[in-house]
């Protein structure tokens, strides 16, 4: 009896064994083409199931793409203009770049008569500061698209304006319709489907579920940043590809490194030129001294043309007799002009910018520039992010003259002219100054009140104003 006991028991014990094991071959909720939450996803407090409206909810199915039947996501969901939303049409200020964009709104609304729109749930390549793979591709994408529009709408994501982490712009939806369409598209989902951006909290707001199916439908399509393949906008290679803004903002870090920047060349004189680019963010020039030395290739100089738009790449030093960095050492490639490991041409035809610029803001002005990778604000001195752009400025008193007496310098003759503005004091440097042929000395100037164009310079602790002709000065009456 008792063996049968134990004879039943281990039969027992094995047909369970058995059918846990045949259980645990039941299909899970994956293998039914069922996705588990994204835990980023929320629905905003709402009930509602309807991904245009209240956001994704956390058991979202999955999303299926078909890659022979792309769905054109940003003109699958409609703007209501009806909706708790706020609501406003608007025209473009400013380009920043591709998730960036500075609108001109009633004084009502902003009193600076500006919102500076931080799209919602996207995030595109950096293009204003350090470059980023394919960060230009998309900034040109969004310009193109609000440049053709005839009509462009900003959306809050619920009943308010709501700021970034910056405090100092606003995360807002933004549609905009041309002359082919009559409904609005949206331009945050359309930059998602074209693969030019990553998520950012992209499930988390109204229109989040189509957020999601937007990206991942680029992810199987494999555009853009999906892709694999190289930005044909993009510098690929050890040399950092960075803007103006950012080598100005930055100088001290790229001491030593090779860079490759573009900007617009507005000076040449003595061995240098001075090239320069705008930024729209800060609305202002950020300008480089880049030195070509006296044995540069023939071709290096007619890149180096005054008006042309060029790509420079070429090694940051810090110029011990001026106290300023410049780029020196440039790279060009004779066999191969137009490589972009090297110096070359982007265009031509381009003029000086000579910013306006008044005395204050010139020898006071202060410019705030968000640091978002370290979270913090930093603060530069205006003057110090212009140097080498080019700037104008008017109504300059000459209080007094200094002549540079020197036979042996090649400086021998050029003045510093000592002005007051508008309660300032500001220094213009010039070279040496040619009228109708004779040496222009310091009784040209004294006592003058003068409009002057030049390059932002930098000696002995103080900032001036360099002038490199007598077409440049303005004599005001």
């Amino acid at each position: 009896m008792k063996r049968f006991i134990r004879l039943l028991f281990v039969t027992l014990l094995g047909m369970f064994i058995f059918i846990s094991l045949i259980g645990c071959d039941k299909p899970t909720n994956n293998e039914n083409n069922q996705e588990p939450s994204n835990g980023n996803e929320t629905n905003n407090g709402s009930d509602n199931t309807d991904p245009n409206q209240g956001g994704d909810k956390p058991d979202t199915p999955a999303i299926v793409v078909d890659p022979d039947n792309a769905v054109d996501y940003a003109g699958s969901i409609k703007l209501d203009m009806n909706s708790e939303t706020l609501k406003l049409e608007v025209t473009v200020k400013t380009f920043v770049d591709g998730d960036t964009t500075h609108f001109n709104v009633p004084e009502s609304v902003l009193e600076t008569g500006v919102i500076k729109a931080r799209y919602l749930a996207v995030n595109t390549p950096e293009s204003t500061g350090k470059i980023e793979e394919y960060g230009k591709t998309a900034s040109n994408f969004t310009k193109e698209k609000l440049s053709s529009a005839t009509s462009i709408i900003i959306e809050s994501d619920d009943d308010k304006l709501n700021a970034d982490s910056t405090g100092g712009r606003y995360l807002l939806w933004v549609w905009y319709k041309d002359s082919t369409s009559e409904d609005y598209r949206n331009l945050n989902i359309e930059i998602l489907q074209n693969g030019l951006a990553v998520a950012s909290n992209s499930a988390s707001n109204r229109y989040g579920q189509t957020c999601v199916a937007a990206i991942e439908q680029a992810k199987v399509l494999k555009l853009n940043i999906y892709s694999g393949q190289r930005d044909p906008n993009y510098y690929y290679g050890t040399t950092k590809a960075v803007t103006l803004r950012e080598l100005r903002t930055n100088i001290e870090k790229y001491n030593g490194v090779t860079v490759a920047f573009e900007g617009v060349v507005v000076k040449d004189s003595s061995q240098t030129v001075y090239v320069e680019e705008y930024d729209p963010e800060l609305d202002m020039y950020f300008g480089m001294t880049v030195y070509y030395g006296f044995n540069a290739h023939a071709d290096v100089l007619k890149i180096l043309t005054v008006g042309n738009r060029v790509a420079i790449v070429g090694s940051v030093q810090f110029y011990e007799t001026g106290g300023t960095y410049q780029v020196s050492g440039l790279k060009y490639r004779a066999m191969r002009p137009n490589d972009p490991s090297g110096v070359h041409k982007i265009s031509e035809g381009h003029t000086a910018a000579y910013n306006l610029v008044d005395a204050t803001t010139f020898v006071n002005g202060k410019v705030e520039i968000e640091d978002e990778e370290n979270q913090e604000t930093k603060t530069y001195d205006y003057a110090e992010l212009a140097m080498s752009s080019s700037i104008s400025m008017n109504n300059l008193k000459v209080v007094s003259v200094y002549t540079t007496n020197n036979p042996e310098s090649s400086s021998d003759g050029a003045m510093t002219l000592t002005c007051e503005c508008d309660g300032q004091t500001v220094k213009v440097r010039t070279i040496v100054l040619y009228k109708d042929g004779n040496l222009v000395t310091e009784s040209e100037f004294l006592g003058k009140t003068i409009n002057v164009k030049g390059i932002v310079d930098y000696f002995d602790g103080t900032y001036q104003i360099k002038l490199y002709s007598m077409n440049d000065v303005t004599f005001v009456e």
